[in-house]
């Protein structure tokens, strides 16, 4: 949440000082009295193309060093961390935004829109990300891992309460994916069921909580194959894009050298 504030606040700051120069036309801006200030290759202007694209390119490095060569992995948890490289791949395509003073043309226009569609993408990711299940350190939960979590249901239904064959096979039943699309209902009717059996309300409240948690387990198990399909989309959109768009801030930058641009060094 400070983070989505500290953006917020960054992005209405930008726009509240540098309004009249944006607000103005391309062909009239070389007259603004802050011109020099502004325009992309001013002291304002390309240091904000120099601090957005440092931040995007931490952002990434430090998130891929962590993922994959556990970097820092006793200190920071994966999930902490691909909020802070959400954060900074997020504010610094806004600063570069500002650095470019609206004007797109040329080479430049493929490197922005590229960068838009890697931060589309990666909003879309993290909205992937986070309904795969995971341990408390933030690893994700593979398939076989949440499977073997599941109990059998019909063997401590037989043996812990004893209950018959006919029983468990209805209490069973609630447990089928079609069946729990709708979690209150379900339970509400599992309830029910339940009270029909002649059998202390200690057990049928052991047995409703045992029954939620195998329904539980299975809506988790359907949302990680699903996700898993949809992670394996989503690298085709975001990983092309964030290459492109890295390649071309390269030729951005080297041109820029070449022509003796330099910022306060």
């Amino acid at each position: 949440m400070a983070m989505v504030v500290i953006i917020l606040i960054t992005t209405i700051y930008l726009i509240y000082t540098g309004y009249t120069y944006y607000n103005t036309a391309l062909e009239e801006r070389f007259y603004h009295p802050h011109h020099h200030w502004f325009k992309p290759s001013g002291i304002y202007g390309q240091g904000l193309g120099i601090v957005g694209t440092l931040m995007i390119i931490f952002g990434v490095a430090i998130y891929i060093a962590r993922k994959r060569y556990n970097f820092l992995s006793k200190y920071i948890r994966l999930k902490y961390l691909l909020e802070f490289h959400i954060f900074l791949c997020t504010l610094g395509p806004i600063l570069i935004l500002f650095h470019t003073a609206f004007k797109f043309g040329g080479i430049v226009s493929i490197a922005f829109w590229s960068m838009v569609a890697v931060v589309l993408s990666g909003v879309i990711g993290r909205f992937i990300y986070i309904q795969i299940p995971r341990t408390i350190e933030g690893r994700a939960l593979s398939l076989s891992e949440v499977k073997n979590m599941k109990t059998d249901l019909t063997d401590v239904l037989s043996n812990k309460f004893k209950l018959e064959n006919i029983i468990i096979q209805k209490i069973v039943s609630f447990t089928n994916e079609q069946d729990i699309s709708d979690n209150y209902k379900t339970t509400r009717n599992l309830r029910k069921e339940l009270n029909k059996i002649n059998l202390p309300k200690k057990e049928r409240i052991s047995i409703l909580n045992l029954v939620k948690n195998e329904m539980s387990l299975s809506r988790k198990i359907g949302r990680l194959e699903t996700m898993q399909r949809l992670f394996k989309y989503w690298h085709v959109a975001h990983m092309p894009f964030a290459l492109i768009m890295l390649v071309i801030v390269i030729i951005h930058v080297g041109v820029t050298l070449a022509f003796g641009y330099k910022w306060i060094f």
